[in-house]
């Protein structure tokens, strides 16, 4: 991955985590569970990428 892609990678999951945070609680329980799934899926899917 280069410097740029992780960057923007950094950003998406800090707007991400930004939008989950304004959720009411119930919602960002929910929320932060579905963001690790598709996060764990990613690391499985290429367990070779470097983790930044």
């Amino acid at each position: 991955m280069t410097e740029s892609a992780s960057e923007d990678a950094t950003a998406d999951l800090l707007s991400h985590l930004e939008v989950i945070e304004a959720q009411p609680l119930a919602s960002r329980a929910a929320a932060y569970e579905s963001l690790h799934d598709s996060l764990a899926r990613r690391l499985e899917a290429d367990p070779s990428a470097p983790r930044t």
